[in-house]
């Protein structure tokens, strides 16, 4: 079996990071999304939404450096606990995503329908927010 693999008990746990927050320790500037059953299920959750940050924070006509500064001060991280070396990182793709735009509804923005928090409760369950 390939260790770190599998999830641990509970789960794996992304942590969503608002990039905006003045106080990084205020209550609800860190949001933790837990249940993943496999380290590639959160990584992708996580870099999907990385991915969809970064488009909403996009400007029509801005540079891809201009993209990147305007989703560290207004977008929001997204990052799996305890993973060390295996977790996908924004760093790792940041410049590619503000270089790169994709469109709504792109599947490399869909983070929705890799969210746990979507098993087993109502469809009608308000994601945080998010358009649908």
């Amino acid at each position: 079996m390939i260790e770190g693999l599998f999830a641990p008990e509970g789960g794996w746990v992304v942590r969503i990071r608002d990039l905006s927050a003045e106080d990084p320790s205020a209550p609800g500037a860190v949001e933790e999304v837990a249940g993943f059953t496999s380290l590639m299920h959160a990584n992708a959750f996580a870099r999907r939404y990385v991915r969809d940050s970064v488009e909403r924070c996009r400007v029509p006509g801005a540079a891809p450096e201009d993209v990147a500064a305007d989703w560290h001060a207004f977008g929001e991280d997204a990052e799996v606990d305890d993973a060390g070396g295996a977790a996908w990182t924004s760093a790792a793709e940041l410049a590619h995503f503000a270089a790169h735009p994709v469109p709504a509804g792109s599947e490399e923005r869909d983070w929705r329908s890799l969210d746990p928090r979507r098993d087993g409760e109502d469809e009608d369950v308000d994601m945080g927010g998010a358009e649908a």
